[in-house]
């Protein structure tokens, strides 16, 4: 092989390597949170009533849906892709609602039937279909409108702890406390002054009924990392049993020790640190009963 020809080999073996790495790094986009939404929108509409009653509209959801993840496919960044979503969570919501209305006319023009065909008998057994029927739209109304209440309350009652930040997240809603708040420095003990905190969040937490909650500890990047997978995991454990005494249901509550393996921060700054030192608590997504 002559001087010219290896160096060619080498610089396409270059270009070779470039495109893998660029191809990798666009396969490990995150997707928007637009995009996540409607995505499970459409799940929850492709497995619900529309599939029935309205699959025309859930064909629409799913055809705007396609167009996003396209958009997403094309340019992750793209305001394109967001818009796409957009349009696609509201096209497989409206999926839903008709679907809704469609069954609830379906029930009445039975029990129109019913009333006909069997006259006094046959319309009070429409009636009493009609009344349940009503009695259930009722009772699943009350029950949305009650966890929107409770969601309300939570953020609210959270929102009053200074030390504790709530966001909303796929995953579900995640209350985030410092760990200089919770903890003296590498210990799992809880100071006196953290229980005040744990207790308006165990009270939130209340609230949510039988959703599942993740106690995570997290730590900075100082250390070994088997020393800080053991402070992270003892500290969740720690906030845990605290949940737990305040009247939280033990089986409803589950631990992780997380180590330095989900920085929100550069560890390379003392600030950045002190971010990464948090314990998250995940009130998991789950529908109320």
């Amino acid at each position: 092989m002559t001087f010219s020809s290896l160096n060619i080999t080498r610089i396409g073996q270059g270009l070779l390597l470039a495109t893998t790495l660029t191809a990798a790094g666009c396969a490990t986009s995150q997707p928007p949170k637009e995009l996540v939404d409607a995505r499970e929108a459409y799940q929850r509409s492709e497995h619900g009533k529309a599939r029935e009653y309205n699959p025309a509209a859930l064909h629409e959801a799913k055809v705007e849906l396609d167009k996003a993840e396209a958009a997403f496919n094309n340019d992750p960044d793209s305001d394109a892709t967001r818009d796409e979503a957009y349009i696609a969570l509201r096209r497989a919501e409206r999926a839903e609602v008709e679907a809704n209305t469609m069954q609830w006319q379906q029930r009445q023009e039975k029990a129109r039937n019913d009333a006909n065909q069997n006259q006094a008998k046959g319309l009070q057994k429409a009636q009493s279909e009609l009344s349940q029927a009503r009695e259930q739209l009722t009772q699943e109304k009350a029950a949305r409108e009650a966890a929107e209440v409770k969601s309300k309350e939570m953020l609210a009652r959270l929102a009053a702890a200074n030390a504790a930040a709530v966001k909303v997240e796929p995953r579900g809603t995640v209350i985030t406390l410092s760990g200089g708040v919770l903890f003296a420095s590498n210990k799992s003990q809880l100071l006196p002054g953290a229980q005040t905190s744990l207790s308006q969040v165990a009270e939130a937490i209340k609230t949510q009924d039988d959703k599942k909650v993740l106690v995570e500890g997290h730590t900075d990047s100082r250390g070994s990392d088997v020393t800080n997978q053991a402070l992270s995991k003892a500290r969740a454990d720690s906030v845990a049993s605290y949940l737990v005494s305040q009247g939280v249901p033990p089986d409803r509550v589950t631990t992780a020790g997380l180590g330095p393996s989900r920085p929100v921060a550069d560890n390379n700054s003392a600030e950045g640190r002190a971010n990464n030192r948090r314990v998250e608590i995940v009130i998991q997504q789950g529908e109320p009963k």
